[in-house]
């Protein structure tokens, strides 16, 4: 920096300022998320920590109401005095007692987690007051009582009066938290409550952040709806009743169908018995001969190591070039040093042992190649390359036409303090961790990757890897686990021109919607669970098509849009209409899997090969037993991008290889059938050597 002209280098100090202010303020309101959500879910560890020290009591209480109210019923049975009763089991005063306990012990257990909120006081105050006052917080009329509460908590922290104290306003607060405040009013608890508000209110975007990316305003991100008047780049029409006649018609149909199936007992894998739907599992499609042709491949291909191979594919793709001077733009002339820096974090291992283990380079040498030369962007048009080289290659084609794609998320652990910041996903274990969420195509190229909290939901983040890079567009069904499904994303994968194709785990008791229920099939009614609002869906409409012509543009990121919608704690217009538009799409998809069979292999063979993948990336990633240990999230995600680039390499390599076996095989006269070669895959690694030292050729 010293060495740049005076107005090159005050430019960058201000470009740098302004991006670190919107990333600072975005960071602190996240943190403030996490906090709120450690607290109340330590508050209802320590409410049913609560209830089962209260178990012995619970336990003599009940024991000794069951014996006093069966002698009761005994006595009345046989006509005595119930007062005799009484007076055998001790006396109206040992009954009275035993009330008494009874009262006590429903109190201890009617408790609710919002009474134990206020141990998390003290934390709160050591960053609320300068969160309050730095941070520029904006909202709509709707959050306009908080806002009004916020600026009173902020005259507390200035050394508000007394009067202040006394006038708490608690119109802010949901039910909840109302009938709550109405029983405890006081500084502790009234000021939390404002906090867990406040939270929820950047969650909804109701508030938002005049620095702010994440958190900013909403609105200011759609694009226009005269934009979308003009050009209308979504798979559904601009005007709503056109689609919604359409539709109309699509879900009568596919429900007379499905009706008609059920009836006569021809739905392929499924039956509905007393009103339940019930699946069969499905049956294995490939091959017996398969394994037998993968293991004869597989052994054919010749031993190499890591650093020939990316040599090798470099050579022939010459994807270094995308690793340019973040200065300059020029080209890396060190591509031995690039590829070693790639190279380690593709397996894991940081610079300074990579340094180690490697024959070309100091650890000096290689920060300094990863300093100027890889970034995001960088790696993003690096795994396009690769991705689109394999494609074109001939044995790809036996596997697809990159028009599906399957999504999933991988788990890694990472370093650091995980449970007190909240990114532990118990799914996991108690220690922290980072999701790798990878959307691969049908030909195996893993056109996209993400890293996303270990607590994140996964649904929102499936478009951002469709919309992100041309193989992501080319795709028209996209599969996903059950973690990858929601109503609004059924919607937006409509509104922009994907098929999508969960498989859902509890899709028995999913309930269908309909227009109108008195013409559904009495053999379906039961698995219809209410009518669609035309209204709603109608009324909403313009505000649709802008989220997703946003989302489409990449104006805003889909997976922002998404969590946002999804969590607004009042019933916004929006968000509800998205909603029907996703229980349309949804009863669409159900009907449709009931009836086709090679609907369910299709989705259950795409994520058979994503699944395979993160097998790969696992014998990749050896080192350091997995874990990722980089403190910041900029480094997390190079080692996360590291790997899956170093996947696509190992994955073009061998369909280049297999592909130049099987036309060998085919040139000696042996046939190969088509459907056989369906099933092979590229994700083999034992004939590559991973471990030991990094030996390059001298250049």
């Amino acid at each position: 920096m010293r060495d740049l002209p005076d107005h090159r280098r005050l430019a960058i100090l201000a470009v740098c300022m302004v991006e670190w202010r919107y990333q600072i303020s975005d960071e602190v309101v996240e943190t403030h998320d996490r906090i709120v959500g450690k607290l109340y879910r330590s508050s209802e560890r320590a409410r049913d920590a609560q209830i089962g020290n209260q178990r012995s009591l619970i336990e003599a209480t009940l024991k000794s109401f069951a014996e006093v109210g069966s002698s009761l019923v005994a006595a009345r049975e046989a006509g005595e005095a119930l007062n005799d009763v009484i007076e055998s089991q001790g006396g109206w005063d040992q009954f009275s007692r035993l009330v008494d306990d009874a009262l006590r012990v429903n109190a201890k257990i009617a408790v609710d987690p919002l009474d134990f909120v206020t141990s998390g006081y003290a934390r709160f105050r050591l960053y609320v007051p300068r969160l309050l006052r730095i941070l520029e917080i904006k909202g709509n009329r709707a959050v306009e009582p908080l806002l009004s509460a916020i600026d009173v908590l902020k005259k507390l922290n200035d050394g508000g009066s007394s009067k202040d104290e006394s006038n708490l306003p608690v119109l802010f607060a949901r039910p909840k938290w109302q009938s709550h405040l109405r029983r405890n009013l006081d500084r502790k608890t009234w000021e939390t409550a404002v906090l867990f508000s406040l939270r929820d209110g950047f969650r909804s975007g109701d508030i938002w952040l005049e620095t702010g990316r994440r958190f900013g305003q909403l609105s200011t991100s759609l694009v226009p709806i005269e934009v979308i008047r003009k050009t209308n780049p979504l798979a559904v029409p601009f005007d709503a009743k056109e689609w919604l006649d359409g539709r109309k018609a699509m879900l009568k149909t596919a429900l007379s169908i499905v009706g008609d199936a059920a009836k006569k007992g021809l739905l392929p894998n499924c039956t509905i018995k007393d009103g339940e739907l019930h699946f069969t599992k499905l049956e294995r499609q490939s091959p017996e001969s398969t394994d037998k042709l993968v293991l004869s491949l597989y052994r054919q291909l010749p031993q190499i190591r890591i650093t020939d191979l990316l040599l090798e594919v470099d050579r022939a793709i010459g994807f270094t070039e995308a690793f340019t001077d973040i200065r300059t733009g020029a080209p890396c002339r060190d591509q031995i040093g690039l590829l070693t820096v790639l190279l380690s974090d593709g397996v894991n291992l940081g610079l300074t042992k990579m340094a180690a283990a490697s024959n070309a380079h100091s650890y000096w040498e290689l920060l300094r190649i990863a300093k100027w030369h890889i970034q995001e962007d960088a790696y993003d048009r690096a795994l396009a390359m690769i991705v689109d080289a394999q494609s074109e290659l001939p044995m790809a084609r036996y596997w697809g036409e990159g028009l599906t794609a399957s999504a999933d998320a991988q788990f890694f652990p990472v370093g650091g303090v995980g449970e007190a910041m909240n990114v532990v996903n118990m799914k996991h274990g108690r220690e922290p961790g980072i999701k790798a969420y990878t959307h691969l195509s049908d030909q195996y190229g893993p056109f996209a990757v993400q890293s996303i909290p270990a607590t994140a939901h996964e649904a929102p983040y499936i478009l951002d890897g469709l919309l992100s890079n041309d193989a992501g567009r080319r795709v028209r069904e996209q599969y996903v686990d059950t973690g990858g499904f929601t109503d609004h994303v059924f919607a937006m994968c409509s509104l922009l021109g994907y098929s999508f194709s969960p498989r859902i785990r509890d899709l028995p008791s999913k309930r269908l919607y309909a227009f109108d229920l008195k013409s559904i099939n009495k053999q379906i009614r039961p698995l219809v669970a209410g009518k669609l609002s035309e209204r709603l869906m109608a009324d909403n409409w313009p505000d649709i098509l802008r989220a997703a012509a946003s989302c489409s543009a990449n104006t805003i990121k889909p997976s922002h849009l998404l969590k946002k919608l999804s969590s607004y704690p009042r019933q916004n217009e929006l968000a509800l209409a998205l909603r029907e538009v996703g229980r349309v799409e949804r009863s669409l998809f159900m009907l449709r899997w009931m009836m086709d069979e090679q609907l369910q292999h299709r989705t259950q063979l795409g994520l058979n090969k994503g699944e395979a993948h993160h097998a790969l990336k696992r014998a990749l990633s050896f080192n350091r037993h997995g874990e990722i240990r980089d403190r910041t999230s900029e480094g997390q995600h190079y080692r996360i991008a590291g790997m899956n680039l170093l996947a696509a390499i190992v994955i073009y390599w061998n369909t280049k290889k297999l592909g130049e076996l099987v036309e060998k095989m085919k040139s000696e006269g042996e046939e190969i059938p088509a459907g056989i070669l369906a099933h092979t895959s590229p994700l083999g690694w034992e004939h590559i050597i991973l471990t030991g030292e990094y030996r390059w050729p001298k250049a």
